[in-house]
């Protein structure tokens, strides 16, 4: 009994030695980190980043990989399937909340598949038009949708994206009908918007933003619950006369589940360092974001929280990406 106990005593001191070693000399090499939507949108802005900064404390560079399609869930998968080394980490946003309810099934278990490394940041998206569009406030586009329902064009990232859920929210609550129409990304929708071959989308602001400055769209509103610093002539939803469509995104970093535990104490550590940096701070609080700061542990349970609030919106909207 007693040599059984000793045996036992010795293989977890081993075994947390093994692990304590292997985070004192981590990294020893690049560090991969899947964002699986193209390149243009916000996923992209915020992961390459976050990327930039990370592997500079670090001391090893973070090398994007975009990953598209399938709202993400392909990205996702290749990230869940990855040794859980911490060389592979997944960029995720609100659109990993949505998979959940949006899929019948899904490649990858996304409770059990991976560990919650921490958060980056948060922000809301804006309503926008192409400034063709003879409309100048949310209330003017509901009424040109009253009188041509199915007409306008709405443009998304793809279908189960942050678009398009906070499209729908918005469609939902004005009572309006309009054309989904989803893009393989939000770069391609917004540059449809800009030419004119799409209307009016509700997308992250810290993609539309320089648009917006350009003059190339027009904000109408933002769904965040109190007005933006960056726009601060543009009146929220519920200012507008749309309560209830509120909706705002967030960028955070996963690993693969069987990621030594000390590799992510100190990725979440270092994340948690460019969360609090001026740069980072000032970079998204110009970009109409703004960042975030959870535990480990604080991060899962609000995912988990995200998830079950939009299959609410999934379920009443009727949306399927199957």
């Amino acid at each position: 009994m007693l040599n059984t106990v000793l045996r036992t005593l010795l293989a977890v001191t081993l075994a947390l030695a093994a692990s304590l070693t292997v985070a004192q000399t981590y990294p020893s090499k690049p560090v991969r980190l899947i964002i699986p939507f193209p390149p243009g949108g916000s996923n992209d802005i915020v992961g390459r980043m976050a990327a930039a900064q990370l592997g500079e404390r670090l001391g090893q560079q973070v090398i994007v990989d975009n990953r598209g399609g399938a709202g993400g869930t392909i990205g996702t998968d290749t990230a869940a399937k990855a040794p859980p080394d911490g060389y592979t980490l997944l960029l995720v946003s609100i659109a990993y909340a949505f998979n959940t309810s949006m899929y019948k099934s899904l490649p990858y278990d996304p409770v059990k598949s991976f560990v919650p490394v921490g958060i980056i940041g948060a922000g809301p998206a804006v309503l926008v038009v192409n400034p063709r569009l003879p409309v100048n406030s949310a209330q003017e586009l509901i009424a040109l949708a009253r009188q041509k329902p199915g007409q306008l064009n709405n443009a998304s990232a793809g279908v189960g994206s942050f678009q398009h859920l906070a499209s729908e929210l918005f469609r939902l609550q004005a009572g309006i009908e309009w054309l989904h129409v989803p893009y393989k990304g939000g770069g391609p929708a917004m540059m449809d918007l800009i030419g004119g071959q799409a209307d009016v989308s509700v997308g992250s602001l810290i993609q539309m933003l320089p648009h917006i400055r350009s003059g190339k769209l027009k904000a109408l509103a933002t769904t965040g619950a109190k007005r933006v610093a960056a726009l601060p002539d543009v009146p929220t939803v519920a200012e507008a006369g749309v309560p209830g469509a509120e909706a705002t995104n967030w960028w955070g970093i996963l690993a693969p589940a069987g990621t030594p535990q000390p590799i992510v104490d100190r990725l979440h550590a270092e994340l948690a360092a460019v969360v609090a940096s001026a740069e980072t701070k000032k970079r998204l609080e110009t970009e109409g974001a703004e960042g975030r700061q959870m535990t480990q542990a604080e991060f899962g349970k609000f995912i988990a929280e995200e998830t079950a609030k939009w299959a609410r919106v999934v379920k009443q909207a009727g949306i399927s990406a199957e």
